[in-house]
């Protein structure tokens, strides 16, 4: 992607409108307040705001409002018992651990919960500094009740105006995010790539292929205004975003595994790279998509991918009519299969093209009854809180972990000589996460960015002085701290350190050098204790969850793989159960890969079974990949691929799969499969078309039916071949990873 289109991209984003919704929201207040001489009134006002803002994440709307309220009365609670205890040491020190815990654990309940449980604890540590008594706690929890309701009526009357534009920049992201995952399978088509690097960029991106469509499915499927209305708005959305699951799965076909024999075979010709090309051209059309999706407008398009797509065809031709041999056949099949896979990519991307109107017409969704069953409800049972009560949950570890490491901060403050040194509780909170990669990370980024923060807001207040012109790049520098939050935590930490440095120097006139000290001070402090905290504190190690991840993974490609083969059987596929399976499939992929990754920046002495994990990884992958390779083929050739021959080879795959499932989970592995019997028949039938293709090729025929219908038979074949030795890795991997924990 071009440097412009990075821009547009950015600036449609719901990143940068959340930003500017919550710049409005935090900065209004204290400004409006100053002008009545009630700065320290309009401060708390600002706080309310900030602190409720942290819980409007993505989401449907009731989800966000719910969300709000619900933070509230969390933020005025605990900001009025914090108030009247910030006198009392002792008394503070027993209410921040507790605060800690409970606040920690309310994540049980998901990802928004978890954001009110920070916002609680975010308005705890500010308002340790302002001890109070009966009426000034009060009135103090009354501003800070008024902020976070002007800034909650203030996102609830954005939406008002512009109810879907919160799904369009979502739905955008998702396309990006597809587009990104195309142009690191480019990179298997150049011959300089370092091919294990790419697959393990594959896997990464995948993960945030996932998370986006995740978040999509929520905003869609769990708005009533978008799958109950017939706005053609709304089922414009749902269209384009089934359309692109569609488009994701196409992509992640394979047609050939071995990239490097494909590169040597073809050495002296341009195909490889002329595919590459393409297949990049796919995705800059992706991109415009993306753009065009999130600012509400239609996309243009060009003629430069039709027309590359005629020219390498035309290309592809030429070469094979000079180059095909018996030997070479299986090869051209390959490269024939990918290039129709382009062709298929490229019509479902004008497609895209044509619904980014509005105006089109869309059919109606028969499935719209069974949204529900793409999206998971969360359970707000009591239950759920007290089954989460032992050290075998990861939230019941990470909210002792907090609670401790808060404490032991608490307690270091109180005797260091360093003014706002409640900076090292909140260091510690927003750095400790519930696994060990993403706290590693944060802390990081926490610390590097506090530093060079610190040099930028050094450097804008020695060269500028005057004081209109520092509020305006206080304005600039929240902005880039809002609207980069959640996409970028190290770039948000460098404009967040010389934004709190404006801040201080605008509204306190407190002296630079004090405020800089405290900062790095408090900052070091806060990285160093999240950091012992996170090595040693009831610590959580990907390898002693992971297996759980593996199972589920082969149990939901296990599914999808039934589903599939339904095909084959003369049987209809519902639509809808096909999608469901083909979506938890995806989901359950994406966990695994990204419980691998978080496991790759562990400690080396964690990372445990390392190489058969990866192993696993690989051939989930693989699975996955072939799987939606045979729904492809399924699809196109299931009628003449129809016969009883598979259904051996079908319920060997299926045996195998349940039976690595269950030696993952410690149970008791079916008997043995015996292997099917039948591939003889099978391959006879292939061979048989080989040979009289081949004869063909040897008298100068060209196309023929016997041309078309090997490509039918032997693509379903080979599918089926490569699953069935895919399913016989993964039991082996399975029995080593047994043997190996065991």
């Amino acid at each position: 992607m071009d440097y412009l289109k990075k821009y547009k991209s950015f600036l449609y984003s719901y990143y940068l409108s959340s930003g500017v919704r919550i710049t409005a929201g935090v900065i209004l207040p204290a400004v409006i307040f100053s002008f009545f001489d009630m700065l320290a009134y309009g401060v708390a006002v600002s706080l309310g705001a900030m602190c409720v803002s942290g819980t409007d994440n993505p989401g449907p709307i009731h989800h966000r409002r719910n969300g709000m309220l619900v933070c509230l009365l969390f933020l005025v609670v605990v900001a009025s018992l914090t108030s009247l205890t910030a006198s009392y040491p002792v008394l503070l020190g027993i209410l921040i651990t507790v605060f800690c815990f409970v606040f920690s654990m309310i994540g049980v309940y998901g990802s928004r919960a978890i954001s009110i449980g920070v916002s609680a604890l975010l308005i705890m540590v500010l308002q340790i500094g302002h001890p109070g008594q009966g009426k000034e706690v009060l009135i103090q929890a009354a501003y800070i009740l008024l902020g976070g309701l002007w800034y909650t009526g203030l996102s609830l009357l954005l939406h008002k105006f512009a109810p879907y534009r919160l799904a369009q920049q979502a739905l955008g992201e998702c396309i990006a995010a597809t587009a990104n995952y195309i142009r690191i399978r480019a990179l298997f088509y150049d011959t300089s790539s370092d091919f294990n690097k790419a697959y393990r960029q594959m896997i990464e991106q995948q993960v945030i292929v996932h998370q986006e469509q995740e978040l999509v499915r929520e905003l869609l499927f769990k708005s009533r205004y978008i799958v109950k209305e017939s706005t053609n708005t709304g089922r414009t959305l749902l269209f384009l975003f089934r359309s692109l699951v569609d488009l994701f799965e196409k992509i992640i076909t394979t047609y050939h595994d071995d990239y490097k024999e494909l590169h040597e075979m073809f050495a002296d010709t341009e195909i490889m790279s002329r595919y590459r090309e393409l297949i990049m051209l796919l995705a800059a059309e992706l991109d415009d998509i993306s753009i065009a999706v999130k600012s509400g407008r239609r996309s243009r398009e060009t003629n430069t991918l039709a027309n590359a797509i005629k020219e390498t065809r035309r290309y592809y031709i030429e070469m094979r009519n000079k180059k095909r041999t018996p030997e070479t056949l299986e090869y051209f099949i390959a490269l024939r299969n990918i290039l129709s896979n382009i062709e298929d990519i490229a019509n479902r991307i004008h497609s895209l093209h044509l619904y980014t109107s509005y105006r089109q017409k869309v059919t109606t969704i028969s499935e719209s009854d069974d949204f529900d069953r793409f999206v998971q409800r969360q359970d707000f049972s009591f239950k759920v809180l007290t089954d989460n009560l032992s050290l075998q949950s990861n939230y019941f570890r990470h909210s002792l972990r907090v609670s401790l490491a808060t404490l032991a901060g608490y307690i270091i403050s109180q005797y260091l000589q360093v003014g706002h040194n409640y900076w090292i509780l909140l260091t510690i909170i927003v750095i400790l996460k519930p696994n060990y990669s993403l706290t590693k990370k944060r802390n990081f980024e926490r610390l590097f960015g506090t530093i060079a923060g610190a040099v930028a807001g050094l450097i804008i207040l020695y060269f500028i002085k005057d004081k209109t012109v520092l509020f305006v790049i206080m304005l600039l520098l929240a902005l880039g701290t809002y609207s980069l939050l959640r996409t970028n935590y190290m770039l948000s930490v460098i404009f967040m350190t010389p934004y709190v440095l404006l801040i201080f120097q605008l509204l306190y006139n407190t002296p630079l050098k004090n405020v800089l000290t405290d900062r790095l001070i408090d900052t070091s402090i806060g990285s160093a204790i999240a950091f012992i905290a996170n090595l040693l504190l009831v610590p959580v190690w990907e390898h002693e969850q992971i297996s759980g991840y593996i199972a589920t993974a082969i149990e939901k490609n296990t599914a999808w793989f039934k589903t599939v083969v339904t095909h084959f059987m003369g049987k209809p596929v519902l639509p809808t159960e096909y999608r469901v399976s083909r979506k938890d499939a995806f989901v359950a992929l994406g966990n695994l890969s990204d419980a691998f990754t978080r496991m790759l920046a562990e400690p080396k002495w964690q990372q445990k079974n390392l190489t058969l994990i990866h192993q696993f990884v690989v051939y989930n992958h693989l699975l996955t990949s072939h799987i939606a390779t045979l729904s492809h083929f399924g699809q196109q050739f299931a009628a003449i691929n129809a016969t009883k021959d598979f259904i051996p080879v079908i319920n060997y795959i299926e045996t195998e799969l349940c039976a690595a499932k269950a030696i993952i989970n410690g149970e008791e592995a079916p008997a043995e499969s015996a292997r099917p019997a039948n591939w003889q028949q099978i391959d006879k039938r292939v061979t048989t078309l080989m040979l009289n293709r081949q004869k063909e090729l040897q008298q100068g025929l060209t196309d023929t039916d016997t041309r078309h219908l090997l490509l039918q038979v032997k693509s379903v074949t080979d599918e089926f071949r490569i699953i069935h030795d895919v399913t016989t890795d993964i039991k082996k991997s399975s029995l080593q990873l047994k043997e190996a924990t065991s």
